[in-house]
């Protein structure tokens, strides 16, 4: 009997749906970004500051620690689907780039300025949102802020 009902937990927790989706087709669930810093970047192909500023943000996701950090792309203006995949590699973003936007989640405005960055803490809220374009620097020294720094710097 116990057998059974490990069995079915596990089929039911293996079959959740997932919260949202990558580009490269791979899912994911919030609740798995708890106890992580994660950097929500809004890009579009079309914003100059954009394409500077993804050199930054490669760097910063190459050398993260991915126990502790996590950097996602938002594309601004919806693309999905074999479009998204080839914008990505023609703008050879290294991050995942997520398929949707996932500001309902966290209860924030989609942005009315590109480059924006919003930044999720450990603790799954938001924690400072920064527009214009960042440096690898800038995001981190953002992160490690007190949280009223961070909320000034909004």
């Amino acid at each position: 009997m116990r057998r059974v009902a490990l069995v079915a937990a596990c089929c039911i927790w293996g079959c959740s749906p997932a919260d949202f989706h990558f580009q490269d087709g791979t899912s994911g669930r919030y609740g798995d970004w708890l106890g992580k810093w994660v950097v929500v970047n809004y890009w579009a192909e079309w914003c100059a500051p954009c394409r500077q500023e993804i050199p930054e943000l490669n760097a910063l996701y190459e050398h993260r620690d991915p126990k502790g950090l996590l950097v996602v792309g938002v594309n601004f203006d919806g693309i999905d689907g074999d479009d998204l995949k080839a914008l990505v590699a023609k703008m050879k973003i290294a991050y995942p780039v997520m398929v949707g936007a996932p500001s309902a989640h966290w209860d924030y405005p989609m942005p009315s300025v590109l480059p924006t960055s919003v930044l999720i803490g450990p603790d799954g809220t938001v924690a400072a949102t920064l527009v214009g374009p960042q440096s690898r620097a800038s995001l981190e020294a953002a992160m490690s802020a007190p949280a009223r720094q961070r909320a000034a710097g909004s």
